[in-house]
């Protein structure tokens, strides 16, 4: 019974509906997070902050990695403050011009393809277009996992050449994170001022992801902050 009541403890300390102690705050794989209202507001944030940076869509990249980063050092409790964003941004403003550039392009050519293929005059439509699908699933998936990876020292290029490492090592969690990107899509194609939110969700994703728990696996050494 004490067991029970230890372990109710526990989850209302990393909740933030209960009192927390100095062992659950070392225990916690997210410190930053025991309460879920205040993680909420984070994840909103970023979403507004990402939407902001990205207005002119080729600097999503970079507003992307931000939030990222923002939103690691946030969940890990180390020192969150918007300058530090801002600083990201900066950091990898220059060298995400060129992969948001060529995201954008090759967006515009997938979404024709599907576009084209549900007309019904190219021969070999529904096969058009799920291989334009595929393709706007696996742009996805290779930005979330660059974004993610981004860091000043390694930079773009370094973190576009570790994408497929990356999704080699995890299957599931590109699964995930492509799950993620169609869960965003749908909702702002829904209601357009959801792509707040749904940006917000994105980098979480991003963030967590990579650092669930899996069978025979180390958490990986992430590098979360300055």
């Amino acid at each position: 019974m004490s067991r029970a009541i230890e372990r109710a403890a526990r989850r209302a300390a990393l909740s933030g509906s209960g009192p927390t102690t100095d062992d659950s705050a070392a225990e916690a794989r997210f410190p930053g997070a025991r309460s879920a209202f205040g993680l909420l507001g984070e994840v909103l944030l970023v979403g507004i902050l990402v939407a902001l940076v990205s207005l002119p869509l080729l600097t999503l990249p970079a507003a992307l990695a931000a939030g990222v980063r923002h939103l690691r050092r946030y969940l890990k409790a180390e020192d969150s403050a918007l300058d530090w964003f801002w600083r990201d941004v900066r950091a990898g403003l220059m060298g995400s011009l060129g992969v948001g550039a060529a995201s954008v392009m090759l967006v515009l050519v997938l979404l024709l393809d599907i576009d084209l293929a549900t007309t019904g005059l190219l021969p070999g439509g529904p096969i058009v277009g799920l291989v334009g699908w595929l393709g706007l699933a696996a742009l996805a998936l290779a930005l979330f996992t660059a974004a993610g990876r981004w860091t000043p020292e390694l930079g773009w290029l370094g973190a576009l050449k570790s994408v497929p490492g990356a999704l080699r090592d995890d299957v599931a969690g590109g699964a995930y994170l492509v799950a993620t990107a169609g869960f965003a899509g749908v909702v702002t194609w829904q209601l357009l001022p959801l792509v707040i939110p749904a940006l917000g969700c994105i980098a979480l994703a991003i963030v967590a992801v990579p650092e669930r728990p899996r069978r025979g696996r180390v958490a990986p050494g992430t590098d979360g902050g300055e």
